[in-house]
Protein backbone atom coordinates (compact mmCIF):
# COMPACT_ATOMS: atom_id res chain seq x y z
CA UNK A 1 0.00 0.00 0.00
CA UNK A 2 0.97 3.66 -0.25
CA UNK A 3 1.72 5.61 2.92
CA UNK A 4 3.15 8.94 3.99
CA UNK A 5 6.36 8.25 5.91
CA UNK A 6 8.40 10.46 8.21
CA UNK A 7 11.89 8.99 7.83
CA UNK A 8 13.54 11.72 9.92
CA UNK A 9 12.14 14.64 11.91
CA UNK A 10 11.75 17.72 9.77
CA UNK A 11 9.27 19.99 7.96
CA UNK A 12 6.28 18.62 6.02
CA UNK A 13 8.25 18.91 2.79
CA UNK A 14 10.60 16.18 4.00
CA UNK A 15 7.82 13.57 4.16
CA UNK A 16 7.74 10.87 1.48
CA UNK A 17 4.88 8.93 -0.07
CA UNK A 18 6.19 5.39 -0.54
CA UNK A 19 5.10 1.78 -0.85
CA UNK A 20 5.04 -0.11 2.48
CA UNK A 21 3.76 -3.51 3.56
CA UNK A 22 0.04 -3.91 4.11
CA UNK A 23 -0.88 -4.20 7.80
CA UNK A 24 -2.10 -7.54 9.18
CA UNK A 25 -4.51 -7.61 12.12
CA UNK A 26 -3.36 -9.28 15.31
CA UNK A 27 -5.59 -10.50 18.14
CA UNK A 28 -8.24 -7.91 18.96
CA UNK A 29 -7.41 -5.80 15.92
CA UNK A 30 -8.98 -4.89 12.60
CA UNK A 31 -7.58 -3.46 9.37
CA UNK A 32 -9.57 -0.81 7.55
CA UNK A 33 -9.35 0.69 4.11
CA UNK A 34 -8.87 4.34 4.99
CA UNK A 35 -11.45 6.67 3.46
CA UNK A 36 -10.47 9.76 5.49
CA UNK A 37 -7.82 10.77 8.02
CA UNK A 38 -8.01 14.00 9.99
CA UNK A 39 -5.13 16.50 9.91
CA UNK A 40 -4.52 17.97 13.36
CA UNK A 41 -2.04 20.44 14.79
CA UNK A 42 -0.32 17.72 16.86
CA UNK A 43 0.31 15.80 13.62
CA UNK A 44 2.12 18.84 12.22
CA UNK A 45 4.17 19.28 15.40
CA UNK A 46 5.04 15.59 15.73
CA UNK A 47 6.89 15.33 12.41
CA UNK A 48 9.16 18.18 13.54
CA UNK A 49 9.77 16.62 16.98
CA UNK A 50 7.95 19.50 18.69
CA UNK A 51 5.17 17.52 20.39
CA UNK A 52 5.13 16.05 23.89
CA UNK A 53 4.66 12.53 22.49
CA UNK A 54 7.63 11.54 20.36
CA UNK A 55 7.36 8.53 18.04
CA UNK A 56 10.69 7.41 16.60
CA UNK A 57 11.18 7.60 12.83
CA UNK A 58 10.37 6.03 10.54
CA UNK A 59 6.64 6.37 11.18
CA UNK A 60 3.42 7.13 9.35
CA UNK A 61 1.84 10.31 10.77
CA UNK A 62 -1.81 10.72 11.65
CA UNK A 63 -3.90 9.41 14.51
CA UNK A 64 -7.58 9.61 13.52
CA UNK A 65 -9.18 7.62 10.70
CA UNK A 66 -12.44 6.40 9.27
CA UNK A 67 -13.05 3.75 6.66
CA UNK A 68 -14.32 0.28 5.83
CA UNK A 69 -13.26 -2.91 7.60
CA UNK A 70 -11.15 -5.13 5.30
CA UNK A 71 -9.78 -7.74 7.74
CA UNK A 72 -10.65 -8.90 11.26
CA UNK A 73 -8.17 -10.40 13.71
CA UNK A 74 -8.81 -13.20 16.16
CA UNK A 75 -11.02 -12.09 19.01
CA UNK A 76 -12.01 -8.82 17.36
CA UNK A 77 -15.63 -9.34 18.21
CA UNK A 78 -18.42 -7.10 17.02
CA UNK A 79 -16.94 -6.14 13.65
CA UNK A 80 -17.18 -7.70 10.19
CA UNK A 81 -15.66 -7.04 6.79
CA UNK A 82 -17.58 -4.21 5.15
CA UNK A 83 -18.49 -2.35 8.35
CA UNK A 84 -18.20 1.45 8.27
CA UNK A 85 -16.12 2.58 11.25
CA UNK A 86 -14.22 5.47 12.77
CA UNK A 87 -11.40 5.21 15.25
CA UNK A 88 -8.20 6.41 16.83
CA UNK A 89 -4.80 4.89 16.16
CA UNK A 90 -3.17 6.71 19.05
CA UNK A 91 -0.35 8.76 17.60
CA UNK A 92 0.60 7.42 14.18
CA UNK A 93 -0.46 5.32 11.21
CA UNK A 94 -3.39 7.18 9.64
CA UNK A 95 -1.92 8.72 6.48
CA UNK A 96 -1.99 5.51 4.47
CA UNK A 97 -4.30 3.48 2.27
CA UNK A 98 -4.89 1.00 5.11
CA UNK A 99 -4.62 1.19 8.88
CA UNK A 100 -4.62 -1.29 11.77
CA UNK A 101 -6.61 -0.45 14.90
CA UNK A 102 -7.40 -2.15 18.21
CA UNK A 103 -11.14 -2.74 18.42
CA UNK A 104 -11.26 -0.90 21.76
CA UNK A 105 -10.54 2.29 19.79
CA UNK A 106 -13.10 1.71 17.03
CA UNK A 107 -16.73 2.82 16.81
CA UNK A 108 -19.29 1.85 14.18
CA UNK A 109 -20.59 4.65 11.94
CA UNK A 110 -24.23 5.20 11.09
CA UNK A 111 -24.89 5.12 7.34
CA UNK A 112 -25.74 8.83 7.21
CA UNK A 113 -22.49 10.00 8.82
CA UNK A 114 -19.66 10.90 6.45
CA UNK A 115 -16.20 9.41 6.86
CA UNK A 116 -14.48 12.80 6.76
CA UNK A 117 -16.94 14.34 9.20
CA UNK A 118 -16.40 11.56 11.74
CA UNK A 119 -12.59 11.68 11.74
CA UNK A 120 -10.94 13.48 14.61
CA UNK A 121 -14.25 13.66 16.44
CA UNK A 122 -12.58 12.85 19.74
CA UNK A 123 -9.72 15.27 19.03
CA UNK A 124 -11.77 18.39 18.25
CA UNK A 125 -15.22 17.68 19.65
CA UNK A 126 -13.90 15.42 22.42
CA UNK A 127 -11.58 18.17 23.60
CA UNK A 128 -14.48 20.64 23.46
CA UNK A 129 -16.95 18.39 25.26
CA UNK A 130 -14.42 17.41 27.91
CA UNK A 131 -13.30 21.01 28.35
CA UNK A 132 -16.61 22.84 28.24
CA UNK A 133 -18.79 20.30 30.02
CA UNK A 134 -16.51 18.37 32.35
CA UNK A 135 -13.71 20.86 33.13
CA UNK A 136 -15.34 24.25 32.58
CA UNK A 137 -18.91 23.43 33.68
CA UNK A 138 -20.29 25.81 31.05
CA UNK A 139 -23.90 26.70 31.92
CA UNK A 140 -26.82 27.92 29.80
CA UNK A 141 -26.80 31.70 29.56
CA UNK A 142 -23.08 32.07 30.27
CA UNK A 143 -20.69 33.80 27.88
CA UNK A 144 -17.97 31.74 26.18
CA UNK A 145 -14.94 33.38 24.53
CA UNK A 146 -13.07 31.13 22.08
CA UNK A 147 -9.51 32.04 21.05
CA UNK A 148 -8.53 30.46 17.73
CA UNK A 149 -12.18 30.03 16.88
CA UNK A 150 -11.63 29.40 13.17
CA UNK A 151 -9.53 26.23 13.61
CA UNK A 152 -10.91 22.72 14.00
CA UNK A 153 -10.87 22.90 17.81
CA UNK A 154 -12.42 26.35 17.82
CA UNK A 155 -15.13 25.50 15.31
CA UNK A 156 -16.08 22.47 17.38
CA UNK A 157 -16.20 24.61 20.52
CA UNK A 158 -18.58 27.05 18.78
CA UNK A 159 -21.03 24.25 18.04
CA UNK A 160 -20.72 22.67 21.46
CA UNK A 161 -20.97 26.00 23.26
CA UNK A 162 -24.22 26.78 21.47
CA UNK A 163 -25.48 23.25 22.15
CA UNK A 164 -24.85 23.85 25.86
CA UNK A 165 -26.80 27.10 25.74
CA UNK A 166 -23.98 29.66 25.93
CA UNK A 167 -23.56 32.99 24.21
CA UNK A 168 -20.46 32.49 22.05
CA UNK A 169 -17.87 35.12 21.20
CA UNK A 170 -15.44 33.94 18.53
CA UNK A 171 -11.95 35.46 18.38
CA UNK A 172 -9.86 34.92 15.24
CA UNK A 173 -7.31 36.68 13.06
CA UNK A 174 -9.25 38.08 10.10
CA UNK A 175 -12.73 39.24 9.04
CA UNK A 176 -12.97 36.24 6.70
CA UNK A 177 -12.32 33.78 9.51
CA UNK A 178 -14.83 35.54 11.76
CA UNK A 179 -17.45 35.44 9.02
CA UNK A 180 -17.06 31.65 8.89
CA UNK A 181 -17.33 31.47 12.69
CA UNK A 182 -20.60 33.38 12.59
CA UNK A 183 -21.88 31.07 9.86
CA UNK A 184 -21.14 28.21 12.26
CA UNK A 185 -23.19 29.82 15.02
CA UNK A 186 -21.02 32.34 16.89
CA UNK A 187 -23.04 35.26 18.26
CA UNK A 188 -20.22 37.83 18.18
CA UNK A 189 -16.71 38.12 16.78
CA UNK A 190 -13.42 39.76 17.74
CA UNK A 191 -10.58 40.23 15.25
CA UNK A 192 -7.72 40.02 17.72
CA UNK A 193 -5.19 41.09 15.10
CA UNK A 194 -7.04 44.38 14.62
CA UNK A 195 -8.96 44.95 17.88
CA UNK A 196 -8.06 45.12 21.57
CA UNK A 197 -9.14 41.68 22.77
CA UNK A 198 -9.68 42.61 26.41
CA UNK A 199 -11.55 45.84 25.73
CA UNK A 200 -13.74 44.34 23.02
CA UNK A 201 -14.65 41.32 25.17
CA UNK A 202 -15.52 43.63 28.05
CA UNK A 203 -17.65 45.80 25.75
CA UNK A 204 -19.54 42.79 24.39
CA UNK A 205 -20.41 41.75 27.95
CA UNK A 206 -21.37 45.24 29.20
CA UNK A 207 -18.29 45.33 31.39
CA UNK A 208 -19.05 42.07 33.22
CA UNK A 209 -16.45 39.97 31.44
CA UNK A 210 -16.69 36.47 29.99
CA UNK A 211 -17.57 33.43 32.08
CA UNK A 212 -15.45 30.87 30.23
CA UNK A 213 -12.40 31.29 27.99
CA UNK A 214 -11.50 28.43 25.63
CA UNK A 215 -7.90 29.20 24.66
CA UNK A 216 -6.53 27.25 21.70
CA UNK A 217 -3.72 29.68 20.88
CA UNK A 218 -1.93 30.98 23.99
CA UNK A 219 0.79 33.51 23.18
CA UNK A 220 0.07 37.18 23.79
CA UNK A 221 -3.69 36.61 23.64
CA UNK A 222 -3.88 34.55 26.84
CA UNK A 223 -3.23 37.41 29.28
CA UNK A 224 -5.63 39.72 27.46
CA UNK A 225 -8.36 37.08 27.65
CA UNK A 226 -7.61 36.43 31.33
CA UNK A 227 -8.00 40.14 32.01
CA UNK A 228 -11.42 39.95 30.33
CA UNK A 229 -12.68 37.25 32.72
CA UNK A 230 -15.78 37.68 34.87
CA UNK A 231 -15.79 36.99 38.60
CA UNK A 232 -15.48 33.22 39.21
CA UNK A 233 -14.77 32.60 35.52
CA UNK A 234 -12.98 29.54 34.14
CA UNK A 235 -9.98 29.88 31.83
CA UNK A 236 -9.56 26.63 29.88
CA UNK A 237 -6.03 25.94 28.64
CA UNK A 238 -6.33 24.00 25.37
CA UNK A 239 -3.24 24.66 23.23
CA UNK A 240 -0.43 26.97 22.24
CA UNK A 241 -0.36 27.59 18.49
CA UNK A 242 0.89 31.14 19.18
CA UNK A 243 3.37 30.04 21.85
CA UNK A 244 3.29 29.13 25.54
CA UNK A 245 2.22 32.21 27.53
CA UNK A 246 3.40 33.51 30.88
CA UNK A 247 0.50 35.08 32.76
CA UNK A 248 0.51 37.02 36.05
CA UNK A 249 -1.21 34.77 38.57
CA UNK A 250 -2.44 37.71 40.59
CA UNK A 251 -5.16 38.02 37.94
CA UNK A 252 -6.60 34.67 39.03
CA UNK A 253 -6.75 35.95 42.62
CA UNK A 254 -8.28 39.31 41.72
CA UNK A 255 -10.99 37.73 39.57
CA UNK A 256 -11.59 34.67 41.76
CA UNK A 257 -11.24 32.64 38.59
CA UNK A 258 -9.86 29.20 37.80
CA UNK A 259 -7.13 28.36 35.28
CA UNK A 260 -7.93 24.81 34.16
CA UNK A 261 -5.84 22.49 32.01
CA UNK A 262 -7.72 20.46 29.39
CA UNK A 263 -5.48 17.58 28.28
CA UNK A 264 -7.66 15.12 26.39
CA UNK A 265 -4.77 12.78 25.57
CA UNK A 266 -3.91 12.22 29.24
CA UNK A 267 -7.56 11.90 30.23
CA UNK A 268 -8.22 9.10 27.75
CA UNK A 269 -5.52 7.00 29.41
CA UNK A 270 -6.29 7.87 33.01
CA UNK A 271 -10.11 7.88 32.76
CA UNK A 272 -11.10 5.36 30.06
CA UNK A 273 -14.72 5.21 31.25
CA UNK A 274 -15.08 8.97 30.77
CA UNK A 275 -13.50 8.73 27.34
CA UNK A 276 -16.04 6.09 26.29
CA UNK A 277 -18.89 8.17 27.70
CA UNK A 278 -17.76 11.23 25.72
CA UNK A 279 -17.37 9.21 22.51
CA UNK A 280 -20.85 7.71 22.85
CA UNK A 281 -22.41 11.10 23.49
CA UNK A 282 -20.66 12.76 20.56
CA UNK A 283 -21.40 9.97 18.08
CA UNK A 284 -25.03 10.11 19.18
CA UNK A 285 -25.16 13.87 18.62
CA UNK A 286 -23.45 13.46 15.24
CA UNK A 287 -25.82 10.71 14.10
CA UNK A 288 -28.79 12.76 15.32
CA UNK A 289 -27.77 15.76 13.23
CA UNK A 290 -27.06 17.93 16.27
CA UNK A 291 -23.43 18.35 15.28
CA UNK A 292 -22.22 19.33 11.82
CA UNK A 293 -18.40 19.22 11.54
CA UNK A 294 -17.12 21.61 8.89
CA UNK A 295 -14.68 19.98 6.46
CA UNK A 296 -13.13 22.90 4.61
CA UNK A 297 -10.67 21.02 2.39
CA UNK A 298 -9.87 17.47 1.30
CA UNK A 299 -6.40 16.43 0.15
CA UNK A 300 -5.31 13.29 -1.72
CA UNK A 301 -2.70 11.13 0.02
CA UNK A 302 0.12 12.58 -2.09
CA UNK A 303 -0.80 16.08 -0.86
CA UNK A 304 -0.63 15.22 2.85
CA UNK A 305 2.64 17.17 3.23
CA UNK A 306 0.91 20.27 1.83
CA UNK A 307 -1.99 19.77 4.22
CA UNK A 308 0.41 19.72 7.16
CA UNK A 309 2.16 22.83 5.83
CA UNK A 310 -1.19 24.62 5.59
CA UNK A 311 -1.89 23.64 9.20
CA UNK A 312 1.45 25.00 10.41
CA UNK A 313 1.00 28.22 8.40
CA UNK A 314 -2.44 28.82 9.97
CA UNK A 315 -4.20 28.70 6.60
CA UNK A 316 -6.79 26.21 7.83
CA UNK A 317 -10.40 27.03 8.63
CA UNK A 318 -12.31 24.25 10.35
CA UNK A 319 -11.25 20.67 9.66
CA UNK A 320 -9.10 19.38 6.82
CA UNK A 321 -8.66 15.72 5.91
CA UNK A 322 -6.58 13.39 3.78
CA UNK A 323 -8.61 11.04 1.61
CA UNK A 324 -6.41 8.22 0.26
Amino acid sequence: MKAVVCKAFGPPESLEVVEVEDPTPGPGEIVIGVRAAAITFPDALMIEDKYQFKPQPPFVPGGDVAGVVEAVGEGAEGFSVGDRVTGALGLVGAFAERAKLPVANVRRLEDGVGFAESTGLLYAYGTGWYGLKHRGALQPGETLLILGASGSLGMAAIELGKHLGARVIAAAGSPEKLAMCKERGADEGIDYDAENLKERAKALTDGKGVDVVYDCVGGEYAEAALRAMAWKGRFLVIGFTAGIPKVPLNLALLKGCQIVGVFLGAMTGKEPALREEIERELLGLLAGGQLNPHVSKRYPLEAAPQALRDMLDRKVVGKIVVEP
